[in-house]
């Protein structure tokens, strides 16, 4: 294995997807749902903790996962050091002693360890007697442990190595990258970009091809900075914060002695201490969406007494949240994260394993559907003219009146405007890329306010919720959103304002901030202005600023107010007004379903003849299904049956399905998911998410209280093993079931199925004691 100093990682998992049954849409009898063990998403598990007899309580270690164990080296117990190596079977819930060979690392703490093939590596940390502070020091010795032999080796590395702790590491592309820790201050590869200063106690981990940091300590400084690092181009890049909107989720809390760990396309900080507390919230960093969360954890994970369950008569699990922590450690094996010791209140060493289930769906694509609608223009149905050229730019009714009360007024006048002039029902749509020549022509909509390319970053963030954002501090570039700022003033799109505002207050340099000043003083943008000004006369930047050339060319009034500025600050100004966030992509598009949309309809679906009205250029955006429809061979009528396969879902399925095309919501009634168990096949959906969320709720949430309107549910979707399940339930609490009304209302032959089932469940013997009571 190559060695490769100062950076470092792990491969992601890639979360376990649900197959599709191909044969759904063709023949529902074959529908099964391949039921297996599943575990509560989001649930902390408190796992049996590390006996003494088998290894002390410790932090600053570290843990690595190979196959189906946890494997802990060293550490200190608050006395000692360690170089022990324990294993913690995660099948069998055992702990014991890792079988060694070979002279260990000496004892330390606030070392490294990776694993690369079928072996762990151990890199330098902090060696001595803690007890009577002698022979303290870094190392940079590399030992490997084999883990099919138990041999410890100790490795000749040649060339310089700085000696150091509370570093990170990592493994990628058959190299091991180490990157700063105590004494960790040389740069031993080429690197460019945003370098994160040189820290320690951090957690490192690899999520698509990259590196990423967060927070940590440097020096006397604590941030909450991530940072990603591009193994390729060994270019560094801090994430911004600055484009998240107030009222979203923050990053975590700065901190140190936390861990971090990658699955699927998320990280996962737990821990640390941060401002002198030990949090125990679980944050989630979602690396396409670049936007932080709190995972709320799953409500069994917190019982108010412990739930002990039971493997060969030994306690097996307990539901509970782990206690906040610091220099603990992480490792994620299969679809779970597990969690071992650390520091606890009163400098308390732990011995505790936590076990956290991760969710497995597939990602959300709302945005991108929406997203590729806009840029591909099809289904437009109205065209704005902008500006003094009057530029074109096309768009979808449904979606700009969703999201856009300024531009739906624009476009109600412009209708009754079309209503007034038409002579006819009828006439021939506009020929343009992408458009069927069929149909009413493009509604025509004149916005003199807007030029056509700040209008088309404004269209972008009205279907996707955010903007592309230009090249950070090109004067241009921050120009041009400024427009987009000035426009979302004028429409009143409140969310729009914070993004542009965030984007042009982090963009503000030394090079720019003249320019970026006038500009804001031209377009009375008063908030931008003042952060300008505020800028200028910062004491390390005001003599820089007035010895440019631009500022010779400032006009005088404004020359007049930086001077002013400087001599005499205003007052700070303190607001505890509410920042108005205003509404989310989600929250506009749930609003329009539920009849804000409803007078800008165009297409009427049938469920067993009942019309629902809808709008195309959604469904197209949603649904490939509907797309080709739409496409090619869009009904004269415009109505469309609507069916999965050959099966007609209940209204109340129907509903859940309309939920999840326009906002992507995946709540529904687990008789729900029976019905749209094979939805995300039939109609084209981007991913399967909608089906695993539909088997996981069939799985977790049958009770007693809806086993029957999941048993009709399964007969008329033809799911067997569902049916035999419910069956089951039936039979075995027929006593609950048998007091519920809806029982009354079931049809005769699925309760000839409950009856056949009661009677083969009911043995001879019982037959025979029934006839001797009678």
């Amino acid at each position: 294995m190559p060695w490769f100093p100062e950076a470092m990682s792990c491969k992601s998992k890639v979360a376990p997807s649900v197959d599709f049954d191909h044969s759904c849409s063709d023949s529902v009898e074959y529908l099964t749902l391949n039921f297996g063990p599943f575990e509560t998403v989001h649930r902390w598990r408190r796992l049996p903790p590390c006996d003494e007899f088998v290894g002390a309580r410790r932090s600053k270690h570290t843990v690595v996962a190979y196959r189906d164990a946890i494997y802990v080296f060293g550490g200190d117990n608050g006395k000692n050091m360690l170089n022990d190596l324990l294993r913690f079977d995660v099948k069998d819930c055992s702990w014991c002693r890792a079988f060694t060979t070979g002279t260990p690392p000496a004892p330390r703490y606030h070392h490294s360890a990776v694993v690369y093939g079928s072996s762990m590596f151990v890199f330098g940390g902090y060696t001595g007697d803690i007890y009577s502070n002698s022979n303290l020091k870094n190392k940079n010795d590399l030992f490997e442990y084999k883990f099919a032999t138990g041999q410890w080796t100790e490795w000749k590395v040649e060339g310089r190595l700085v000696a150091r702790s509370a570093h990170g590491a990592t493994v990628y592309n058959d190299k091991l990258w180490i990157f700063a820790g105590y004494d960790g201050n040389a740069r031993q590869i080429e690197q460019s970009g945003e370098i994160p200063p040189s820290c320690c106690n951090f957690p490192v981990a690899v999520c698509q091809d990259k590196m990423f940091v967060f927070s940590g300590q440097s020096g006397a400084k604590i941030t909450n900075n991530l940072f990603q690092f591009e193994f390729k181009g060994h270019i560094w890049t801090r994430i911004p914060t600055e484009h998240l909107l107030r009222g979203s989720p923050p990053p975590p809390q700065r901190r140190y002695g936390h861990t971090m760990v990658a699955f699927d396309r998320h990280l996962y900080v737990f821990g640390g201490a941060a401002d002198n507390t030990l949090p125990n919230e679980l944050h989630c960093y979602d690396v396409d969406s670049q936007t932080w969360e709190v995972i709320q954890p799953s409500t069994d994970s917190e019982l108010s007494f412990p739930v002990v369950w039971r493997k060969k008569g030994l306690p097996f699990g307990l539901w509970c949240m782990p206690s906040g922590r610091l220099f603990h450690a992480a490792a994620v094996i299969h679809d779970a994260m597990y969690i071992f010791g650390g520091t606890v209140d009163n400098n308390v060493r732990s011995g505790e394993m936590y076990r956290f289930q991760f969710s497995c769906y597939p990602k959300c694509t709302l945005h991108e559907d929406y997203g590729k609608l806009w840029e591909n223009r099809q289904f437009c149905d109205v065209e704005f003219i902008l500006g003094e050229r009057e530029e074109k730019v096309l768009g979808h009714i449904a979606i700009v009146t969703a999201r856009c009360k300024w531009l739906r007024k624009k476009i109600l006048q412009a209708r009754d405007r079309q209503k007034q002039s038409e002579e006819s029902g009828s006439g021939s749509q506009k020929d343009s890329s992408g458009r069927s020549s069929r149909g009413p022509p493009l509604l025509e909509v004149s916005i003199r306010e807007a030029d056509a390319q700040p209008f088309e970053v404004l269209m972008q963030f009205l279907y996707t919720d955010k903007i592309q954002y230009p090249r950070r501090g090109h004067v241009q570039d921050v120009l041009l959103i400024m427009d987009v700022y000035k426009l979302a003033l004028s429409f009143k799109l409140s969310r729009l304002e914070q993004l542009c505002v965030q984007y042009i207050e982090a963009s503000v340099d030394l090079q720019n901030v003249l320019s970026v000043c006038e500009n804001a003083n031209k377009l009375q943008l008063d908030q931008l202005k003042e952060h300008c000004l505020n800028f200028v006369v910062k004491e390390s930047h005001f003599n820089q600023v007035i010895m440019t050339k631009e500022f010779e060319h400032l006009s005088t009034p404004l020359i007049v107010e930086i001077v002013r500025r400087k001599q005499q600050p205003p007052p700070r100004v303190y607001s505890d007004q509410p920042v108005d966030i205003g509404t989310s992509l989600v929250q506009d598009m749930k609003a329009c379903l539920e009849g804000a949309g409803h007078e800008f309809c165009d297409i009427i679906l049938l469920l067993d003849g009942h019309p629902r009205p809808a709008h195309k250029a959604i469904l197209a955006a949603r649904s490939s299904y509907f797309e080709a429809m739409f496409r090619s061979f869009m009904p004269e009528d415009g109505q469309v049956n609507i069916s999965i396969g050959e099966m007609v879902p209940s209204t109340q399925a129907f509903e859940s399905m309309l939920r999840y095309i326009y906002y992507g919501d995946v709540n529904m009634p687990p008789e729900d998911s029976l019905y749209l168990f094979a939805a995300p096949y039939y109609y084209g959906f981007s991913n399967n998410r909608l089906q695993a969320y539909c088997k996981q709720n069939l799985e977790m949430n049958v009770t007693v209280e809806n086993v029957l309107q999941i048993l009709e549910a399964a007969d008329k979707t033809q799911a067997l093993d569902m049916k035999k399940h419910c069956l089951h339930i039936i039979v075995h609490q027929f006593t609950k079931v048998s007091k519920l009304p809806n029982l009354r209302s079931l049809s005769q032959p699925l309760l000839l199925d409950i009856i056949d089932s009661l009677a083969s469940h009911i043995s001879d013997k019982q037959c025979t004691e029934m006839s001797s009571d009678i």
